[in-house]
């Protein structure tokens, strides 16, 4: 039984941190918006990896989704843009939200204020 133990934690999925925002900058780019967002997951490979993130006006629409092709487990932090984001006149705020592949949209979402 105590080689049992062992074996069995070595074969439990490993529980990892949601996708955290570390840094969102925004600016108006022609018509629309650009995001640069900057996240951290504990990336471990094409098993478990950030895939993802969006913008979301303050009722939860989606506006804007980026999504992450591959892991980044040896670039953490990381950042990524996405552009031509159509932002409704009048908004001053919206949301970043992040997902993995794993455990999919993080329970976070980060408001921004739009310059």
């Amino acid at each position: 039984m105590r080689f049992l133990i062992p074996f069995l934690l070595m074969t439990a999925p490993a529980l990892a941190d949601p996708p955290a925002i570390e840094k969102v900058t925004v600016h108006r780019s022609g018509d629309g918006w650009r995001f640069d967002v900057t996240l951290r997951h504990p990336d471990t490979g094409w098993d478990h990896y950030a895939d993802g993130w969006r913008v979301l006006d303050m009722q939860g629409r989606e506006l804007g989704m980026r999504t992450l092709f591959h892991p980044h487990e040896t670039e953490q932090p990381f950042t990524r843009s996405l552009g031509g984001v159509a932002i409704p006149e009048g908004t001053t705020q919206v949301q970043i939200e992040a997902r993995c592949n794993v455990d999919g949209w993080a329970s976070q979402r980060l408001v921004v204020d739009l310059p």
